[in-house]
């Protein structure tokens, strides 16, 4: 199991990047959850098989057709995975 907790920045609120996060990780296998920050980046924990983990931080980097990535800072937290996939309110 590999557990990472990711910051989105770049134009991705308002943008269904938490939607599609949501999404994208279910269809990989992934518990964690996403949400907003208020300073305008999201924030993500993904927890599951390292190559799912590895592949979902890829699609990361690109978001959804309307979002414009500029960076995706990961950090490796291990740990006890979350289980299921949540959108939790803005923090």
């Amino acid at each position: 199991m590999k557990t990472v907790t990711v910051r989105i920045k770049g134009r991705v609120q308002g943008v269904y990047y938490r939607v599609w996060t949501e999404q994208v990780a279910r269809r990989l296998g992934l518990g964690g959850w996403v949400r907003n920050r208020r300073d305008g980046s999201v924030e993500a924990v993904f927890s599951g098989a390292p190559s799912q983990v590895d592949e979902m931080l890829r699609r990361c980097a690109d978001g959804p057709p309307d979002a414009k990535v500029r960076s995706v800072s990961v950090t490796d937290e291990g740990g006890a995975p979350p289980s299921g996939f949540a959108v939790l309110p803005t923090h």
